[in-house]
């Protein structure tokens, strides 16, 4: 039987980690790079230190308001999804009634829908409202990709928890709302706080939406924005490096946080009933 190094498996994600993580740590080291020595004298580490990068994207970029933009975006669109999406989990998980395997399988069937194929009709439906280029055009769009992860995730971590409890709750003669409220949201709560980090992050990092749905740097969100930086004579990397750093670190920290929970969150959505 043919037996591996001991040291190989450490090897080996020593050197995955080493090329996943080098592109972020190139893009920080070149987001406190001067340009003229940017792409002429590029070393993996800056030998002339500035911060003109992250002061031009608040002085002259007023990179404050894409941000702004994203955090009540996705903030907004996570609140309602985990909210609403909470109930509809519960009745997936915990009821019985005929047709809830359709229901879910719909519910995935939804999230496999490639979001360039229904940019048009979203756009001609928001302009009859009048949503182009304001925050609720933004919010729903992303809440009918959003709110299937977000069931699918909190199905299975419902159907994790003991059922006993909610019995025993029901022949003590408290209601389903009730038990539900009071027994299963308080054991659900790492699962909930799993599932609206992953929402969060998902309308983050969401790009095509945001760039079809708004008009001018005031709806911007930060991946549009980024995207759209120019400069008078050339394209300023050292400034959109700086923009991905601050974009991503707030992410990537949160990803490593709450790791294991993802991790929990993802595995328990894929339980099948």
């Amino acid at each position: 039987m043919l037996r591996w190094p001991r040291w190989l498996p450490a090897v080996v994600l020593t050197v995955l980690i080493l090329f996943t993580a080098f592109p972020f740590y190139w893009a920080i080291v070149a987001s406190f790079t001067p340009e003229a020595t940017l792409f002429r004298e590029p070393s993996l580490w800056p030998r002339e230190f500035t911060l003109d990068h992250y002061r031009a994207l608040f002085a002259e970029r007023d990179f404050l308001t894409p941000v702004r933009n994203s955090l009540i975006v996705a903030g907004t669109t996570t609140l309602f999804c985990v909210t609403i999406g909470a109930f509809a989990a519960y009745a997936l998980a915990r009821l019985k009634f005929r047709g809830k395997a359709l229901i879910l399988g719909f519910i995935l069937a939804v999230t496999m829908f490639p979001q360039i194929s229904i940019v048009s009709p979203l756009y001609l439906l928001l302009r009859s409202l009048r949503l182009i280029n304001t925050h609720p055009g933004l919010i729903l769009p992303y809440i009918t990709f959003a709110m299937p992860l977000t069931v699918w995730l909190l199905v299975g971590f419902f159907r994790q928890l003991p059922g006993d409890l909610e019995e025993a709750a029901l022949v003590d003669g408290a209601t389903r709302w009730q038990s539900f409220t009071k027994i299963l949201l308080p054991l659900a709560a790492p699962g909930l706080a799993t599932t609206a980090i992953l929402t969060f992050i998902y309308c983050w990092n969401e790009f095509l939406f945001a760039l079809s749905f708004t008009l001018g740097p005031e709806r911007q969100t930060v991946p549009v924005a980024i995207a759209l930086f120019r400069g008078q004579y050339q394209v300023p990397w050292g400034q959109i490096l700086a923009a991905a750093v601050l974009a991503t670190a707030p992410v990537a920290a949160m990803v490593l946080i709450f790791q294991r929970r993802i991790v929990q969150g993802l595995t328990a959505g894929a339980v099948k009933g």
